[in-house]
């Protein structure tokens, strides 16, 4: 007969503290804990009551972070490598379900995935894991004992150099965890090649989150005739590259960083698009403001069939939101100058602390300032391998819109 498992501390709540928890979403701050019944240390699995010791779940705490309990499941049960792994065998069922011709997509996406803490990136056949939270981190081995698995990697990396690491207590570490990968890999996105720098290069190596939304707008300027294109923030070339693949008579590819932009020029060459391709690194904004400031009595040319604005997130709180707004009326309105009558304005938003609906409203102060009348086109959101949970309004951050310019 197996031994019974040990007691669990308890972490009882504040009395109104329990709702949002049975509404789904898995974070407990300090604020919202009446007290333990026993001492638990940083990383232990705890199970959390109701102020009346009503069961809400199970899940990792850390007295060292503003979060202090991440939930993972509603019952008792061990949190161990079938755990993980039957966890992965359903997310990796929906991106199946959801992306069926993908092959580098986002397995666990944190709280969409109801794993808070950790994400999972497979580019091919490599997989990148990001651990954010204590309790995570404590369970690589198991973790990454459960992926192999369920999806027989060759490799798995670990990128933990994120910022958010800090407010749990935990350094940055990256290296390889599992199996060998040397070098850049090379990964197929909507039947384009893309070069990936698993070790070194920017986030988990490329913007996973926009693969549906390239095929998208890669559409759109497919329907304009020898559309001239300009890509702002365009990294290693995501929109630009589907883009020329969709018929553009030129795309015009801006970064300010010089490492991106050799990245960009590699994947547009190894894709046979080089050619309609020219490569400009440089500030943004400073490039569209000298492009957009003319004498008073001479006219502006607007050279542009498409612009496409995918910047970095200009917000990491809600307190920079006013900053983070009035850099994006900026870059909006110099773009809007730029484009033809007829042509499309593509962009981006990727805080979650700006809406869909105070974004849209920031676009169009900025088509009113720029006396342009806009006509939208179509509404993006996260591809689906990047899952939304309603009841976790942090699991949705990406938004964006394409508008025709009417006039």
């Amino acid at each position: 007969m197996n031994a019974p498992s040990p007691p669990l501390p308890t972490v009882l709540l504040r009395p109104g503290e329990a709702d949002r928890v049975v509404a789904g979403h898995p974070w407990i701050y300090q604020a919202a804990i009446l007290r333990l019944t026993s001492p638990a240390p940083d990383g232990a699995l705890v199970q959390v009551k109701d102020h009346r010791q009503r069961m809400l779940g199970i899940g990792f705490y850390n007295s060292r972070s503003k979060i202090q309990v991440r939930l993972l499941h509603p019952e008792r049960v061990p949190v161990d490598q079938t755990f993980f792994a039957t966890r992965f065998q359903h997310a990796l069922a929906h991106r199946r379900r959801h992306l069926p011709d993908a092959t580098s997509f986002r397995v666990v996406h944190a709280e969409g995935d109801f794993l808070s803490g950790l994400i999972v990136d497979k580019y091919d056949d490599v997989l990148v894991m990001q651990t954010s939270s204590l309790g995570m981190d404590q369970r690589k081995p198991a973790i990454a004992a459960a992926l192999e698995a369920v999806l027989a990697p060759r490799a798995i990396v670990e990128r933990n150099d994120i910022a958010s690491r800090k407010f749990e207590g935990l350094p940055d570490t990256q290296g390889v965890l599992a199996g060998s990968c040397e070098g850049p890999l090379a990964v197929t996105l909507n039947g384009l090649r893309f070069e990936v720098d698993l070790t070194a290069g920017h986030k988990t190596g490329l913007y996973l989150d926009q693969q549906v939304n390239y095929a998208r707008v890669a559409e759109l300027v497919g329907r304009l005739e020898s559309a001239r294109v300009l890509d702002c923030f365009s990294f290693a070339g995501g929109f630009a590259l589907h883009a020329a693949k969709a018929g553009a008579a030129s795309v015009h590819l801006l970064d300010q960083s010089e490492e991106a932009l050799a990245a960009a020029r590699r994947n547009g060459a190894a894709n046979g698009l080089a050619d309609r391709c020219t490569f400009e690194a440089g500030n943004v904004f400073d490039w569209l403001k000298a492009r957009t400031t003319v004498p008073a009595h001479e006219k502006l040319i607007r050279p542009f069939d498409v612009v496409v604005l995918d910047p970095p997130s200009f917000t990491r709180n809600r307190a920079a939101v006013p900053d983070a707004l009035r850099g994006y009326k900026e870059i909006h309105l110099r773009a809007l100058k730029l484009l033809k009558t007829g042509g499309a304005l593509v962009t981006f938003c990727c805080s979650h602390h700006v809406d869909a609906g105070t974004f849209q409203d920031v676009i169009l102060a900025a088509a009113f300032d720029a006396r342009r009348v806009l006509r939208r086109l179509a509404t993006y959101t996260q591809s689906p391998d990047h899952p939304v949970v309603p009841s976790i309004p942090e699991t949705e951050y990406l938004k964006g819109y394409a508008f025709e310019v009417v006039r």
